[in-house]
């Protein structure tokens, strides 16, 4: 009778590994989940970031290993390669999209000092407390003395979430019931299908429009004001402009109707700035007489998102009271970045707006020398980046670009380090009017890493 081996004992066959799968001795070297959770640097990612991301990273470490992807004695390096760098989902990416605001990049990035505020003022803080009396005070009072400083023009100031919000609030608070009178050519549709019209009917008031879509006379209003009305609203066309016959009111034809006048400038520029002379700004449009402005904090201004309300002292105190004030108030975190953007150096928004073409084509050139001794097909070139966000539209601001073969496009998006740019011509273009220099190198090694994964695409 023919005796089988038993496992264990000597002459046994060695188990058998699948065809491209490493031996069994190769998957007996991967370390234990427990053994690899011990390793200090996997120890402070748990205190970092938590238990669940970390053994999820080590996980995928060990199922690289079993399949032959990895060597064992790479498995924690490359669990820690796998970590994300913060417990949040959201990635930090290097916007080369040539789009200076891009609303699906979460528009204006925030400056060092706005970080730091943000960072300071994420335990508890005096936001609604007087320190040295102890009682309670109002809650963003410097904030809002500092967007006060920075609009000498308005007599009083108020910040909810966004501007939409702004719009909303100043809409319920004033021509609840009412009419709002707006022309015909301002009835505009804003990001994600969101429209004006039902932004501003679901608060309750009844629109009255006047003129026609592309001419619009302070006649036209003036036909219409009544006691139904609750005010005029004029609207920053965003990202779309008419030309050619045409014509429009200015908040200074508008003043002498008897009702508040307010304005929604949309992009947040707070006084006229020379790369964009035809975008409205705050500090205008209040001296020529309007009783209201309406902005975003996270557009030109290049602070974090929420809506600036700035205007007469009575209206704004009417609005900052009004029950939905509550609903839609700000916390502490965008206090602090509103600030600091405010009274802090440059944001990254306003350098990247005056960046010299001279200067941005340099910096393409030294990138597009590094990488093609690399080997890469890569070459600087002229491009054309755009404000974006509603602000300037129609405005181009000449700027440099690496391009790169299309590939290189769904490879960058998809690194490590994830880069965003744009295809043109069958060219994936990293635009670096709104890469900050100091992100050069970073952009450089992106590229690199995703080379094999480009080529492979090709």
């Amino acid at each position: 009778m023919e005796q089988r081996p038993v496992p264990g004992r000597t002459g046994e066959a060695a188990p058998r590994s699948a065809p491209g799968e490493p031996s069994a001795d190769v998957r007996r070297r991967i370390p234990r989940t427990d053994t690899l959770l011990r390793d200090p640097r996997l120890a402070a990612a748990v205190e970092r970031l938590g238990a669940h991301p970390v053994k999820a990273a080590v996980r995928q470490a060990q199922e690289r290993a079993r399949a032959g992807a990895i060597p064992p004695e790479q498995v924690p390096q490359t669990a820690l390669d796998l970590l994300p760098g913060t417990a949040s989902g959201l990635r930090p990416v290097i916007n080369a999209t040539g789009v200076l605001l891009h609303t699906n990049l979460g528009r204006a990035a925030l400056s060092a000092a706005a970080r730091q505020a943000v960072r300071e003022a994420a335990g508890p803080t005096d936001v609604e407390l007087d320190l040295t009396t102890g009682v309670r005070a109002r809650r963003g009072r410097s904030a809002l003395a500092a967007l006060r400083a920075r609009v000498p023009a308005a007599g009083a100031a108020h910040v909810v979430n966004n501007g939409a919000a702004a719009l909303v609030l100043a809409a319920t608070a004033l021509a609840a019931g009412k009419e709002i009178v707006v022309s015909r050519g301002e009835m505009v549709e804003i990001g994600d299908g969101f429209r004006l019209p039902d932004l501003l009917v679901s608060t309750g008031a009844r629109l009255r429009e006047v003129g026609t879509t592309n001419r619009t006379a302070p006649a036209d209003y003036a036909a219409v004001i009544g006691p139904d009305t609750g005010f005029v609203l004029k609207v920053h066309p965003s990202n779309f402009r008419i030309t050619g016959f045409t014509r429009s009111a200015e908040v200074a034809e508008l003043t002498g109707l008897g009702v508040p006048v307010v304005v929604d400038i949309g992009s947040g520029l707070l006084a006229p700035h020379p790369a964009l002379p035809q975008e409205p700004d705050a500090g205008t449009q209040l001296r020529a007489g309007a009783a209201l402005v309406t902005a975003s904090g996270d557009k030109l201004l290049g602070g974090p998102q929420c809506g600036l309300l700035l205007g007469r002292a009575d209206l704004v105190r009417a609005l900052a009271r009004h029950p939905l004030a509550r609903a839609l108030r700000v916390d502490k975190l965008t206090l602090a970045a509103l600030e600091a953007t405010l009274t802090g150096p440059p944001t990254p928004t306003a350098l990247a707006l005056t960046a010299g073409p001279a200067a941005l084509r340099a910096r393409a050139d030294r990138l597009a020398t590094a990488l093609a001794a690399d080997g890469i097909d890569v070459r600087a070139v002229e491009s054309a980046a755009t404000v974006g966000g509603g602000g300037a539209p129609g405005v181009t601001l000449p700027s440099a670009a690496l391009s790169l073969p299309e590939p290189y496009a769904a490879a960058l998006r998809t690194g490590l380090v994830p880069v965003v740019g744009r295809l043109e011509a069958g060219r994936c273009l990293l635009d670096l009017r709104a890469v900050p220099p100091e992100d050069d190198d970073r952009l450089a090694e992106a590229v690199r890493s995703a080379r094999a994964t480009a080529e492979g695409r090709a």
